[in-house]
C-alpha cells in the first residue's frame, strides 16, 4: 500500500471498536499498521501489486517534491530566519506545527493567527497530530518555515534529512513558551521607531564663497549646541527649505565636533547651497528605537 511518500505492508487492521478485522469496505473507519512512516492528513490510501511498485511511486513522489523546492534555500534557524526575511523585506513567519492531540494544535494555530498585524504576519502552512516525520521536513524546506514540535519528536529520517537540509526543529511542552519565541521574531521583523531629540539652533549670519567647498554659512549658535554628525534642517521664514547633514563644522578654521551656545562657527551643508541670511540652522539627532508587538496592540 501506498500513501503519499509512505509505503508499507498491512500488518493490522483495527476497526472503530478496537477490534482486529480482516478487511474493510467503503465508509468503513479503520486503523491500518504497516506503513513505513507517518502519512499527512488528506493523503489516499492505495493498494498496489507488488513492494516494488509501492516504493516506485513513493520515490517518484519524493522526487518530484525535491524538483518542486527548486533553487529555494532554508532558515537553518529562527533567528537565520528572521535575517533573510529582513533582507528580502518580507514581513511574515511561517512555520509548521505538529502536536500530540488536535486540540494542542488547533489553540497553538489560534494563539499564532493573534499575533498577525498590518505590518507582520505569523502563517503556519501547516499543522497536524502526530510526531515530525521526513514530508514535514520537506514542507518546511520547500515554503522556508522552521518546524515546531509540541509534545512530539521528530523520527530518525526527520532529523536526518533536517540536519541535512538545514532546518531547526524546536521542541515544546508549554503553549506559551512557543508563541513567544514566535512573538519575539515577528517583533524583529518591524520596522524601527524613529525617534527625534532637539539638540540646537544656530542664525546664519552671513555666507561666504570657498574655493573647493563652495557657500560656507557664518553661524552663532543662539541655543543648546551644534554636532558634527547629526541632521540639520534649514528653516526660512519659518519654513523648513532643507534637511540633511553638514559636511563641515568649523570654529576658526580648525573642524570642530561641537559648538556650544554663545559661540560662532562655519557650517557647510552637504549637496545644498541655498543658504542665506537669516536663515535658522536647527540640529538634531535621530535614534532608531526597535519596536515590539506589544507597541503596536
Amino acid at each position: 500500500m501506498v500513501a503519499g511518500t509512505a509505503w508499507g505492508k498491512v500488518r493490522a487492521l483495527i476497526d472503530d471498536k478496537g477490534k482486529h478485522i480482516v478487511e474493510a469496505g467503503p465508509s468503513v473507519p479503520v486503523e491500518v499498521l504497516g506503513l513505513n512512516s507517518a502519512p499527512e492528513a488528506g493523503d489516499q490510501l492505495v493498494v498496489v501489486e507488488s513492494e516494488g511498485r509501492a516504493r516506485e511511486i513513493t520515490e517518484y513522489r519524493k522526487r518530484k517534491r525535491r524538483e518542486a523546492r527548486g533553487a529555494m534555500t532554508s532558515a537553518a534557524s529562527l533567528e537565520q530566519m528572521m535575517s533573510q526575511l529582513k533582507e528580502a523585506g518580507r514581513k511574515e513567519v511561517t512555520i509548521l506545527v505538529k502536536a500530540d492531540v488536535q486540540g494542542s494544535a488547533e489553540a497553538i494555530v489560534q494563539a499564532l493567527e493573534k499575533l498577525s498585524n498590518d505590518e507582520v504576519a505569523a502563517r503556519v502552512i501547516h499543522y497536524a497530530v502526530g510526531g515530525i516525520n521526513e514530508s514535514d521536513i520537506e514542507l518546511a524546506r520547500a515554503s522556508g518555515a522552521v518546524v515546531f514540535g509540541f509534545n512530539v519528536r521528530a523520527n530518525a529520517q526527520a532529523r536526518e534529512a533536517a540536519a541535512q537540509a538545514g532546518i531547526e526543529i524546536r521542541y515544546y511542552s508549554i503553549i506559551y513558551d512557543l508563541v513567544d519565541d514566535v512573538k519575539n521574531a515577528m517583533s524583529g521583523l518591524l520596522d524601527p521607531a524613529l525617534r527625534e531629540t532637539f539638540l540646537g539652533n544656530a542664525e546664519i549670519l552671513e555666507v561666504f564663497n570657498v574655493s573647493k567647498v563652495g557657500k560656507v554659512a557664518g553661524c552663532r549658535v543662539t541655543e543648546g549646541k551644534v554636532q558634527r554628525g547629526a541632521s540639520v534642517r534649514l528653516i526660512r521664514d519659518n519654513v523648513v527649505v532643507h534637511e540633511g547633514e553638514l559636511s563641515t563644522l568649523k570654529r576658526f578654521k580648525d573642524e570642530v565636533k561641537e559648538v556650544l551656545a554663545g559661540q560662532e562657527c562655519g557650517m557647510a551643508f552637504a549637496n545644498y547651497q541655498d543658504m542665506r541670511p537669516g536663515d535658522v540652522i536647527e540640529c538634531f539627532a535621530v535614534e532608531k528605537i526597535q519596536r515590539t508587538l506589544d507597541d503596536i496592540g
